[in-house]
C-alpha cells in the first residue's frame, strides 16, 4: 500500500509517525509544509519538516512539542550573552542538524536532497518530502501589521488575529521532486491534523499540488484538528473562526472542498453536519501517546477503505 500523508509539525509529526507504526516505513510518504522555514543565526531551519524526522527518529521532544529530547542551550545562551538575537530558540542537539542542512544546500543540494540524505542518516524508513524546493514562505496578514509565519507565530506569540494569510513565491514554485508522482501512485491520500492555513494551506497553494489531489483516483481522508471546536495547541481554533466564520467540523471541511471524500472528526465534535461530498466519520482524536495516535491513524485509514 502507498500512502502519502500532507502534513504540518507537532499533530502532523505525531500522525505521520503513527502511520508509519501501523503500516511500516516502506508504505508512507510524508509531504511536509515548508513555507514556515526561516534563516536565523546564519543556518537554514525547517521546522515542520524537522519535527517530522525527530518524531520518525524517535528522538522528538513529546514535552515541548518540538525540538528534540535531552536538549542543552549552551550556544544560545553564548548568543544572549554577545546581544546577538535568540528569540528563535534553538537547542544545541537542534543546531547540528541545521548546520549539517545548511552546509548540504550551500554546496548545491537541494532541500528535498538534503532533507533525503538526512532522514536516511537518522534510520528513517519513511519517505520525507518538502512540499517544494523553491523558496516559498508564509505571511500573516494582521492588525498590528504583516508578519512572516515565524515573526508572528514565536517573537509575536500569534497573540494577532489573523486577517489573511498570504504564501510568498508559491503560484512560481513546482513540486519537489517525487512529489506529485506519490500522489498519483498513491492508494490513500491523507491530510493530517494539522493547522488548515499555516500548515496545510501552504503545501496546498504549491503550484500543482492542489490540481494534483483535484484530479486524484485515490481516496482523500483529512483529519480535523479541532477537539470540541478547540485546538489541542496553536491558534488553529481562532483562524477558523476569524477566517471561515467558525470552528465547527463543517468549518473545517471547508477548507478542503473539492479536495477530501471524508472528515474525521472529534466525538466532541458530533454529530457533524459537513458539506455535500464529505462524509464524517467519528472517533477520539486526541493523540495522548503513541497507542492513541495509532488508533487515530487507523481510523482515518478506515475512513479511505484501507487495512490498517
Amino acid at each position: 500500500m502507498n500512502v502519502v500523508v500532507l502534513s504540518g509539525g507537532f499533530g502532523g509529526a505525531k500522525f505521520v509517525r503513527a502511520l508509519v507504526e501501523t503500516l511500516g516505513g516502506d508504505s508512507v510518504t510524508a509531504v511536509v509544509n515548508i513555507e514556515d522555514d526561516l534563516e536565523f543565526l546564519g543556518v537554514r531551519v525547517s521546522p515542520d519538516l524537522d519535527s517530522v524526522l525527530y518524531s520518525l527518529a524517535g528522538v522528538a521532544d513529546e514535552q515541548r512539542g518540538w525540538g528534540r529530547a535531552g536538549e542543552t542551550w549552551n550556544a544560545l545562551d553564548t548568543v544572549s550573552q554577545l546581544g546577538a538575537t535568540d528569540w528563535f530558540k534553538l537547542g544545541d542537539r537542534d543546531l547540528g542538524l541545521h548546520l549539517v542542512r545548511t552546509e548540504k544546500l550551500r554546496s548545491g543540494a537541494s532541500l528535498s536532497a538534503a532533507t533525503e540524505e538526512i532522514a536516511r542518516s537518522l534510520g528513517l524508513e519513511a519517505r520525507l518530502l518538502p512540499a517544494t524546493d523553491d523558496p516559498v514562505r508564509t505571511f500573516l496578514e494582521t492588525p498590528a501589521g504583516t508578519f512572516p509565519f515565524q515573526t508572528w507565530f514565536v517573537a509575536r506569540g500569534h497573540r494577532d488575529e489573523v486577517d489573511a494569510v498570504h504564501y510568498a513565491g508559491a503560484p512560481e514554485a513546482a513540486p519537489a521532486p517525487g512529489v506529485l508522482a506519490a500522489l498519483a501512485e498513491a492508494n490513500v491520500i491523507l491530510i493530517a491534523p494539522s493547522n488548515p492555513y499555516v500548515s496545510i494551506g501552504p503545501i496546498l497553494a504549491v503550484a500543482g499540488i492542489r490540481e494534483a489531489l483535484e484530479r486524484r483516483t485515490a481516496p482523500c481522508v483529512a483529519v480535523s484538528p479541532l477537539i470540541g471546536g478547540r485546538a489541542v495547541r496553536g491558534p488553529a481554533d481562532r483562524m477558523l473562526a476569524r477566517l471561515a466564520g467558525g470552528t465547527t467540523p463543517a468549518h473545517v471541511a471547508s477548507c478542503y472542498a473539492g479536495l477530501i471524500d471524508a472528515l474525521v472528526v472529534d466525538e466532541a465534535d458530533a454529530p457533524a453536519t459537513l458539506p455535500a461530498g464529505i462524509r464524517p466519520v467519528v472517533t477520539r482524536t486526541l493523540m495522548t501517546d503513541l497507542d492513541a495516535s495509532c488508533r487515530l491513524a487507523a481510523a482515518a485509514l478506515d475512513a479511505a477503505g484501507a487495512p490498517a
